[in-house]
């Protein structure tokens, strides 16, 4: 097993708006590269089981689109959410859940979940393969920190929703990380 110490390079497969296309739907597709989102960019990362899902939709992703300022204050350039989704599903999710600041990017294939060693069965849950959760903070495509919730397994009977949240890494950003926050696993490719 090795270590990771950058984000693996992989192609999103995005959709962006553009008003030449015609008709009802705006849009054309986008390869945007692991290069485009992290280069040159210190940037808060966290992935989730999947979009419209209970815990993502109240309280993982509406705490860190909250949080945003002060993310942007401690020298944060972008928030990150990464899910096992494709464009149309994390497109729909955003614009149900109002989300202006946190760039919601599909990893519909799950390349860069696999490659990041957090690819999970939850066919116990009915999803298939899906990212576990989990936060990090690149920087320039380094990973200086990362927080893996506990209890990684395939088919895990839970949902452990204990570090990978807005305030966790908030406080690390701040050097103000309470003891009570266990400390994170390194994330290992096998």
């Amino acid at each position: 097993m090795a270590v990771i110490e950058r984000v693996p390079d992989v192609v999103f497969k995005t959709r962006v708006r553009d008003e030449s296309v015609d008709g009802p739907n705006p849009y054309r597709w986008q390869d945007l590269t692991t290069s485009d989102v992290f280069s040159g960019k210190r940037v808060v990362v966290f992935s989730l089981p999947g979009a419209f899902t209970p815990t993502c939709s109240s309280n993982h992703l509406p705490r860190y689109e909250e949080l945003y300022d002060e993310f942007k204050a401690q020298g944060i350039d972008q928030i990150v959410c990464i899910s096992v989704n494709d464009a149309f599903v994390m497109f729909q999710w955003g614009k149900q859940q109002g989300a202006q600041n946190v760039f919601l990017l599909p990893d519909g294939n799950g390349e860069f979940t696999r490659k990041m060693g957090m690819l999970v069965d939850k066919s116990n849950l009915g999803f298939g393969l899906r990212s576990w959760r989990y936060s990090m903070l690149v920087n320039d495509g380094k990973i200086e920190k990362i927080f893996i919730e506990p209890n990684f397994e395939d088919n895990c009977p839970l949902d452990p929703f204990e570090v990978s949240d807005a305030d966790t890494m908030l406080a690390y950003l701040k050097g103000t990380t309470s003891a009570g926050v266990s400390e994170p696993r390194a994330a290992f490719v096998g």
